[in-house]
C-alpha cells in the first residue's frame, strides 16, 4: 500500500471558501472536520490513503515544503513571504482574494508623500515581502515583526506605518488607517510538494487535474 497522502488547509476564510472546490475534487472531509469545536487537526476523508491536515495559513507551505504533506493550498502571500524551493503552485484556485498593502493613520496620509520616503519603520508580518518591496525603489525599510493586531502598532508608539492584508479596509477604518501603497494582490494557490511531485507523479498530477476541473467547473472524473 503506497505511503497516505496529506493535504493541508488553512484555517480561517480560505478553508470555507475552499471546501466548494474540495467537494467538486471528489474530496469529503470526516463530519468533525467541520465542527468548529472539534481541537483535532488530522481528518479522514471518503478517499482511502488521504488525510487533511488543518494548521495555520503560514504553516501549510512549511508543511508541504518539507514533505509533511504532499499538497495544500495556501496564499500567494505566504509563498512570497517563504519562497520555498521546494513548492511548486500549479494553480491559481480564484478564492481568498485580497491585497496586501501599505496603511498609515489617516492624519499622517493627509500630508504624507510616499514618493519620498528613504526610510520607514513598519510593523508587519511580512518582514521579507515588505523589504523587497521598499528596497526595489530604494527606500530602506525596519521591520517589526508582529502575528496580527497591526493596526493596533501606529496608535500605540510602535511605528508609523504597517504593511498587512487588505479584505474590505474595515479593519484598517475602524482604527483610522488609510491605504497608502499597494504591494500586491493575493488570491490562494494549490501547492505540490516537488519531490512528491517526481516520485508520486500520476497520483500528485490526477489531484491537480481534479482541482483545476473544479476552478473550471467542469466535472471531475
Amino acid at each position: 500500500m503506497p505511503d497516505e497522502l496529506i493535504f493541508a488547509l488553512p484555517k480561517g476564510r480560505i478553508l470555507k471558501e475552499a471546501a466548494p472546490l474540495m467537494a467538486h475534487a471528489g474530496i469529503e472531509p470526516e463530519a468533525a472536520f467541520f465542527d468548529e469545536g472539534s481541537r483535532k487537526l488530522r481528518f479522514d476523508t471518503n478517499i482511502a490513503g488521504l488525510s487533511i491536515i488543518r494548521v495555520r495559513s503560514f504553516d501549510v507551505a512549511t508543511f508541504v515544503a518539507f514533505g509533511a504533506a504532499q499538497f495544500g493550498i495556501a496564499g500567494s502571500d505566504v509563498l512570497m513571504e517563504f519562497d520555498y524551493r521546494e513548492l511548486y503552485a500549479p494553480l491559481d484556485l480564484d478564492i481568498g482574494h485580497c491585497r496586501m498593502a501599505v496603511a498609515e493613520p489617516s492624519q499622517l496620509a493627509s500630508e504624507d508623500d510616499p514618493s519620498r520616503w528613504s526610510h520607514v519603520r513598519v510593523a508587519t508580518k511580512y518582514p521579507h515581502v515588505t523589504r523587497r518591496h521598499f528596497a526595489a525603489r530604494g527606500v530602506q525599510a525596519e521591520c517589526i515583526k508582529l502575528n496580527g493586531a497591526m493596526e493596533l502598532a501606529p496608535g500605540l508608539g510602535l511605528c508609523r506605518r504597517v504593511v498587512d492584508l487588505v479584505h474590505t479596509g474595515a479593519t484598517l477604518a475602524a482604527n483610522d488607517l488609510v491605504e497608502v501603497e499597494h504591494i500586491a494582490d493575493v488570491s490562494a494557490r494549490l501547492v505540490v510538494n516537488r519531490a512528491a511531485l517526481k516520485t508520486r507523479a500520476e497520483e500528485m498530477q490526477g489531484w491537480v487535474q481534479r482541482f483545476r476541473e473544479a476552478v473550471n467547473g467542469a466535472p471531475a472524473e
